[in-house]
């Protein structure tokens, strides 16, 4: 069902965390109904909120990682293409950073 797709230790961790998060958040939700508040974004969001708009931006920066590593080895001449683990910690710094002050 699932041959199509690269199951890679990265892509296992990275949707094992969205599937955890999800999770998380409904039980947060369910214990403790949140409010609206305004961060660095230019809206008022409720957690809900901040998770979606972190989840998309994690992904495109895993997507752009992905694209752009080779060129990363190109342009500060690395021997090979640098880890995915590099975008994941990325990605995942950018999430709890919407989650925290978006």
């Amino acid at each position: 069902m699932f041959s199509w797709m690269v199951w890679t230790l990265p892509v296992a961790v990275f949707f094992t965390c969205i599937v955890l998060l999800l999770v998380g958040m409904t039980v947060w939700e369910l214990r403790s109904p949140t409010t609206l508040r305004r961060g660095f974004l230019p809206m008022a969001t409720t957690r809900g909120d901040r998770l979606f708009i972190g989840l998309l931006s994690a992904a495109y920066v895993n997507l752009a990682f992905v694209g752009l590593s080779g060129r990363f080895a190109e342009w500060l001449s690395l021997q090979r293409e640098p880890s995915i683990w590099y975008g994941f910690g990325l990605s995942m710094a950018l999430l709890l950073l919407v989650m925290r002050k978006g």
